[in-house]
């Protein structure tokens, strides 16, 4: 872990914290090769890599409805209640995110514009598990997609090493509505999604997080499929000043390394004793020189931070400070931003109702979180009269003329010839 002055920090550290593209680049050639396989063996290759990646020899990839079933009778009915708040919260902040089916505005005379919104047919859903389950995932990525209308929706997810997926994961699956559940993890379950198999539908878009191995699958199939966004390792940057209590952040920056090695923590302070006492908190539980790509930053004052946050474009911001604003005001890039002492990432993660489906590795740049959007397509539609084309008439000719396309200018002045 790096503790100290950004301004001190050299180029080789400042290159360490801003590279986290590299692990996705490193992972590549493995995830190619295993791309090629599931395209030329289809389910043969899914079955062995489940047995050589997962530890089990599954008989069947799709989850039945017995199963399902029997996943409900599992889990706690005060759980389901919970799953059900939380799934609430996620429809009731995304279905403010749904457009008209159509829209048509006049122009100008004569021209009428507008746009069809236009649901994607299927959609794949990965979500990670394995020796973990993760439900919230499901919520997050089934419920936006079923708000927009997608048609279908299914979702590959690991099998535990009983050769199950975990009951909390197909109850969110009952709840979302998603449509059907295999159980298929990494790299192979992207190839699966984005190619077809007999067993597995092709997909029109593959969405969720995942590691390094799952993340890089989703770039290297963006030929033969569309796809979120880079998602994972997870990472979070926290911005404080000294009226942040140091206990809630170093367990918001523990909570975060719990996502695995590979995950990152920085916090960026002006108050050197708040990053002392952070630090302080974390070596009770974490071996801090373990994760090389962490830190804890100081700076003079909070919006001194405002570029290295921009340029770092993380996945979760936190920004706990008196005047929260004045750095608001500043950022340009992150996946989501919570504000204040009370708004630890692990409330977006589950329930407050806004996306944790999330750009990383800088990535937040250019990308947003997991929206409505992401399920629909638009198609332009356009009315025009007589009246407005001889408006646009001249116009049109003057530049297809200009451009050397005689007969778009032709097109146009055949409908106006006496």
């Amino acid at each position: 872990m790096i503790v100290k002055r950004i301004k001190d920090l050299t180029d080789e550290e400042m290159d360490s914290l801003l590279d986290r593209e590299s692990i996705l680049f490193e992972v590549m050639p493995q995830v190619s090769e295993i791309i090629g396989a599931v395209q030329e063996e289809g389910d043969k290759a899914l079955f062995r890599y489940t047995e050589q990646f997962d530890g089990v020899e599954l008989l069947a990839l799709q989850v039945t409805e017995e199963e399902m079933q029997e996943a409900e009778a599992l889990v706690d009915p005060e759980l389901i209640k919970h799953m059900g708040r939380a799934a609430q919260n996620i429809q009731n902040y995304h279905i403010k995110q749904c457009r008209k089916k159509m829209t048509m505005d006049r122009l100008c005379k004569g021209v009428q514009m507008g746009q069809l919104v236009i649901p994607l047919g299927i959609v794949g859903a990965y979500v990670p598990g394995g020796s973990a389950s993760y439900p919230s995932t499901v919520l997050m990525t089934v419920i936006p997609a079923k708000l927009a209308g997608v048609d279908k929706v299914i979702v590959c997810t690991p099998p535990n090493p009983n050769g199950k997926v975990s009951p909390l994961t197909l109850m969110a699956a009952k709840i979302a509505g998603a449509d059907a559940v295999f159980k298929l993890g990494g790299a192979q379950a992207i190839a699966a999604m984005a190619f077809g198999t007999s067993i597995v539908p092709r997909v029109e878009k593959i969405v969720g997080p995942g590691n390094e191995y799952v993340t890089s699958a989703k770039m290297l199939v963006r030929d033969s499929v569309e796809i979120d966004f880079p998602a994972g390792p997870s990472e979070i940057m926290i911005v404080a000043d000294k009226s942040a209590n140091p206990d809630f952040i170093a367990w918001d920056m523990l909570a975060q390394l719990e996502h695995g090695p590979k995950s990152t923590a920085i916090l960026i302070t002006n108050t050197p004793e708040l990053g002392d006492a952070v630090k302080a908190e974390l070596d009770k539980h974490v071996n801090a020189d373990e994760f090389n790509k962490c830190a804890i930053l100081t700076v003079k004052g909070l919006v001194d931070a405002a570029d290295f946050v921009n340029a770092y474009a993380p996945e979760h911001l936190q920004i706990i400070a008196a005047k929260p604003q004045l750095m608001l005001g500043k950022i340009r890039n992150a996946g989501t931003i919570l504000l204040g002492n009370y708004a630890p990432a692990a409330a977006a993660d589950y329930a407050s109702g806004a996306n944790h489906v999330l750009p990383t590795s800088g990535y937040a740049r250019m990308f947003s979180g997991l929206s409505v959007d992401h399920f629909v397509k638009t198609i332009t539609v356009q009315s025009i009269e007589e009246e407005g084309l001889r408006e646009l008439k001249d116009t049109i000719v003057a530049l297809a003329m200009a451009e050397g396309l005689e007969k778009h200018a032709e097109s146009v002045r055949k409908r106006f010839e006496k």
